[in-house]
């Protein structure tokens, strides 16, 4: 009986192989995603950039800031790119804590990179309720008023990104950040993880200096 149930040794290895093949295709998905991610929206806030630059050189019939122009809230704009940048740092700071083994060092970190993000995308809605100029007025006001809504959406596609992490480190024990998992199964969810985790920090990253680039572009320029 025991020789009709065994699984042959090859099946094994080949089971194996596969798993192994699979979970390297994740890790590098990861990674690559992330860096496609960065690409596509260099392309999106480049358009922007481009916009600001050509609409305030061409300056058509002083329209780029028009009559009785009034500068939105540099306070307010200063206090959300403060958060932005705090909570990247924070999450930075927190994604070596998780690599040395601190799982509950990284969930406190990340619930405060979390609050502090979703706070800044709060204030942006705010900003953007109570600006001191209609959208169309001029060509600054314009372009105001259609980067900052598509900027603080990928904020919070972030930050919901984040609360998946959060969410998927609660199913994993601490101790598997710090030994090896007794099985290849949780060994590969716990790279996964972190893979996916590392692949976040960079993207986030990436927002908070675009954000800087915003920031200097409207409010100090």
């Amino acid at each position: 009986m025991a020789e009709t149930t065994a699984t042959p040794q090859g099946g094994l290895d080949r089971a194996a192989e596969e798993a192994g093949f699979y979970h390297e295709a994740t890790l590098n998905a990861a990674w690559t995603g992330s860096r496609l991610a960065m690409g596509g929206l260099s392309f999106l806030f480049g358009s922007f950039v481009f916009a600001y630059f050509y609409l305030r050189s061409l300056n058509s019939s002083g329209r780029w800031h028009g009559s009785g122009f009034m500068q939105p809230n540099e306070a307010l704009g200063a206090v959300i790119i403060a958060l932005i940048v705090v909570s990247a740092v924070v999450q930075t700071l927190v994604l070596q804590r998780i690599k040395a083994g601190n799982k509950k060092a990284w969930q406190a970190g990340a619930a405060v990179a979390l609050v502090l993000g979703l706070a800044s995308v709060a204030l942006m809605i705010l900003m953007l309720l109570f600006l001191p100029f209609w959208p169309g007025s001029s060509g600054f006001s314009s372009l105001f008023t259609g980067t900052y809504p598509v900027y603080l959406t990928v904020v919070l596609c972030a930050m919901v990104w984040l609360e998946t992490l959060l969410m998927r480190s609660r199913s994993i024990p601490a101790i598997s950040f710090v030994e090896q998992p007794p099985t290849f199964t949780e060994a590969f969810a716990v790279q996964r993880f972190q893979a996916t985790l590392s692949a976040f920090t960079a993207v986030w990253n990436y927002l908070a200096a675009v954000g800087i680039v915003f920031w200097v572009l409207f409010y100090l320029l």
